[in-house]
């Protein structure tokens, strides 16, 4: 008989919010696989609890997951941990819980806190349509061409990001979106947990006036309905973006990502542009 995988929740800071039913959870399955085993095992003697860890994360390897899904088809029920929040999401345990599935592996979610709803939730933008994008690329041209990509998603936009590249994420938002309402949000439910609401420009400004610690979530306003690319021809995408105070060689690059027209052409279309602009 095949055993269970318990995709299971964790605290984000407040070890106060771990559920009874987690904790009978942890108690009561064989192993408990976990990202980091020795962050884990704090929780663990915390709440007392001497139940076997083994340890899955990004480095594991294919013999490490096989060998975890082999012990789930002989009968073990093995709980899924992260350091923090909901495993799967933004995490290495997603490609275990897909192949979990495949095999005809049980798979259950023991709910519990996720940084970046309970960031949504307080951050005080439209919460009833909403896209968590996760973690940006590190590299500025590649987190630029992902930006490119979300400036007409009317959807309120949910990130994390590391706090020494706060700023220059923020500054790439303000350039390319233009102002939008957003919110910093950081260390949730630890001793220092704060929520920073404003104009992207009056948090860019903060982010560069003073250093930034510990771990982050960005909650950014969606672009207004009708401001869609859908809505939009070249012309007037490259407009908005010389608007906005981009070189008509970024609007070029930055529309024909999300316009049918060649970069040539949205060049040529960004320079007549801008020449009329200056002319006004």
């Amino acid at each position: 008989m095949s055993g269970k995988l318990y995709v299971c929740a964790t605290p984000i800071g407040n070890l106060a919010d771990v559920s009874p039913r987690l904790l009978a959870t942890l108690k009561e399955v064989d192993f408990v696989a976990a990202e980091d085993t020795r962050h884990s095992a704090k929780l663990l003697h915390h709440f007392s609890l001497h139940t076997p860890l083994i340890s899955y994360h990004k480095h594991s390897g294919k013999a490490k997951h096989a060998q975890v899904l082999a012990a789930l088809s002989a009968g073990k029920h093995i709980a899924l941990i992260s350091d923090a929040g909901m495993p799967g999401i933004c995490d290495p345990g997603e490609e275990l819980i897909r192949d979990a599935i495949a095999q005809g592996t049980e798979v259950t979610v023991i709910p519990g806190p996720m940084a970046a709803i309970a960031a949504l939730a307080i951050a005080g933008l439209p919460t009833a349509r909403f896209a968590f994008e996760g973690f940006l690329p590190r590299g500025r041209t590649d987190r630029r061409s992902v930006l490119g990509k979300l400036q007409y998603e009317e959807r309120t936009l949910i990130f994390y990001e590391a706090p020494h590249r706060l700023a220059e994420t923020l500054a790439d938002l303000l350039e390319m979106f233009g102002e939008r309402p957003a919110a910093v949000v950081r260390e949730l439910t630890k001793v220092y947990e704060k929520v920073e609401r404003g104009s992207l420009s009056s948090l860019l400004a903060s982010a560069r006036h003073e250093p930034v610690r510990g771990e982050i979530v960005l909650v950014v306003g969606g672009a207004e309905v009708g401001d869609t690319s859908s809505d939009l021809d070249g012309e007037e995408v490259v407009a908005r973006l010389l608007a906005k105070g981009l070189s008509p060689a970024q609007a070029a690059r930055h529309a024909a990502q999300v316009c049918a027209l060649p970069r040539a052409e949205l060049y040529a279309l960004a320079v007549a542009r801008g020449a009329q602009m200056q002319k006004k």
